[in-house]
């Protein structure tokens, strides 16, 4: 059965990003979506497509939802709603929700794992992650990360889990 997931690194105020940019560049962070999402697919918007600096995502099946009918993007799968995209992955152990704002808003109700990076900064921004009501989740993992000389931030990497309903 798969399990669906979001993953996003957000400020300190649910900040994303802004003008279609990372909120800054964070190796560590980076380090562990690669390794956590590698293998598996990755869902994102086509704004998110176009913000990547390596397309497709190596050793990552890559889906793109856009509403533009005539979008052709190189070594992708493209699909024009969130319903067409969990199709895809349905029969899939487990899939990754990567971005953006809108797509992350579409999905926030669907997904049972939430993979966040939060940031310990606030950031100036133009997009933010949806809000989430947290009693409906239960923390599982959390890794405290000190700022070092390659990231210029303290984060907290946390991993939540969707509460059963009862």
């Amino acid at each position: 059965m798969l399990n669906l997931c979001m993953i996003a690194a957000v400020g300190k105020n649910f900040e994303l990003g802004n003008k279609n940019q990372l909120l800054c560049h964070l190796p560590a962070d980076l380090k562990r979506f690669k390794e956590i999402t590698s293998g598996f697919s990755v869902i994102m918007g086509d704004k998110t497509w176009e913000s990547l600096p390596v397309k497709p995502l190596p050793n990552r099946r890559n889906i793109v939802i856009t509403l533009n009918k005539e979008a052709a993007y190189p070594h992708c799968e493209i699909v024009h709603s969130i319903e067409d995209a969990i199709e895809l992955v349905k029969t899939e152990e487990q899939a990754f929700i990567i971005g953006g704002a809108t797509i992350y808003k579409l999905f926030i109700n669907k997904i049972e794992t939430l993979y966040l990076t939060r940031i310990d900064a606030e950031f100036e921004a133009d997009v933010f992650f949806p809000e989430i009501d947290f009693y409906k989740w239960e923390l599982i993992e959390e890794i405290v990360y000190e700022k070092d000389e390659k990231n210029g931030f303290g984060m907290r990497f946390q991993v939540f889990k969707r509460k059963k309903k009862r």
